[in-house]
């Protein structure tokens, strides 16, 4: 009979190898770029750096790509880059590990010795935020939306206090509670995303921003030297969610707005938010160049993509709220369209399912 709980040396030393393992190596994907990508003359041929589990390239008049390959590595996890003037510059993404955030000021010191205006996170997510004490130990300050703050205490800090054990058995119920081999198999999908997350999170020196942004203040402009990035926060992913733009150069950090290879993350989303800042990303000029949150540096054809998993995915939502369909029995009932089946997936709780629950609350008629 499988145990229910897992102790915690036993947990962390599953979630080393096959959870972690699985959970990322499903999830974040690297697809090639795009062959109008390749050829677009403001992309590198070659990486600035390359760490194996990350490389950095120039896309830009001063700004950079990191790319994550969970193939070779967890360090980084999540994308990110530097935009560097004259003055100073400006790091974009904490990452999963004090390796990752490195590799930003490293990459950053083979081109220009300007010294750092701030690092900054996307979003609170572990994976984009547990490599800050590499900037907080170097003395650069950690710039993110003022919610972050808060949202790293409440889900990442009360885990390190024990919390652990809750998380992993709130997810290792369903899997017990299994009915079908399909069921069975997306529980355990689930459980090894959590055992993915934990592991990166229990073992952090959880760093908290410096610098929080006040959404009401933003957007806000970032005189670099020759080079302005523009701070914006956007509704969707997660409720502390910043890009970082530089308008003239039509080039985008979208953080986890945009992912491109896989379904987009949506346990804590606000769908019909998401749905908007989409639609807003779709009317920037056509040769606009991003760099999601997950996959390799892309257009706006993955925002149309996107768009278009949401739209499937409101739909089908909104058909099971109609037929009374409890939220969990009608994520199950979702079916993959041929057209997304080589997408990948972080799990299908996380992505499917947050998705089906958010979209049905926020259809759902208001008194």
């Amino acid at each position: 009979m499988r145990e229910q709980f897992f102790s915690r040396r036993s947990f962390l030393a599953q979630t080393s190898c096959f959870g972690a393992a699985a959970a990322f190596a499903r999830f974040f994907p690297t697809p090639a770029m795009a062959a109008h990508i390749q050829q677009d003359a403001r992309v590198a041929a070659t990486p600035l750096l390359d760490k194996g589990f990350a490389s950095t390239r120039k896309v830009g008049d001063g700004i950079y790509a990191t790319i994550a390959d969970t193939a070779k590595g967890f360090d980084a996890l999540c994308n990110g880059g530097f935009i560097a003037g004259r003055d100073a510059a400006l790091l974009i993404e904490g990452h999963a590990s004090p390796a990752g955030a490195a590799l930003e000021l490293e990459a950053l010191r083979l081109v220009s010795p300007v010294p750092v205006r701030a690092a900054l996170d996307t979003h609170y997510h572990f994976d984009h935020s547990c490599g800050n004490s590499y900037y907080g130990g170097h003395g650069i300050p950690i710039m993110a939306h003022a919610r972050c703050t808060s949202m790293i205490v409440e889900k990442y800090a009360s885990l390190q206090s024990g919390g652990d054990r809750a998380l992993i058995a709130a997810y290792d119920e369903p899997l017990k509670n299994a009915r079908t081999e399909t069921e069975k198999q997306r529980a355990q999908g689930d459980l090894q995303a959590v055992q993915a997350l934990l592991g990166t999170v229990m073992k952090s020196a959880l760093t908290l921003p410096s610098q929080p942004l006040d959404p009401a203040k933003l957007p806000m402009k970032i005189d670099l030297g020759g080079v302005t990035a523009v701070i914006e926060t956007h509704p969707g992913h997660t409720p502390t969610d910043i890009i970082v733009r530089v308008p003239e150069q039509n080039m985008a950090f979208t953080g986890d707005l945009v992912f491109n290879g896989s379904y987009p993350v949506t346990f804590d989303a606000n769908m019909t938010g998401w749905m908007k800042t989409l639609e807003a990303f779709s009317k920037w000029p056509k040769d606009t160049l991003l760099v999601p949150g997950h996959g390799a540096v892309c257009g706006l054809e993955v925002v149309e993509q996107e768009r278009a998993i949401f739209a499937d995915l409101r739909n089908h939502a909104e058909k099971m709220l109609k037929a009374g369909v409890p939220w969990r029995e009608a994520a199950q009932r979702y079916v993959v369209p041929p057209q997304f089946a080589k997408l990948g997936m972080f799990s299908w709780g996380f992505c499917v399912g947050g998705a089906t629950a958010h979209f049905m609350d926020e259809l759902k008629p208001k008194p």
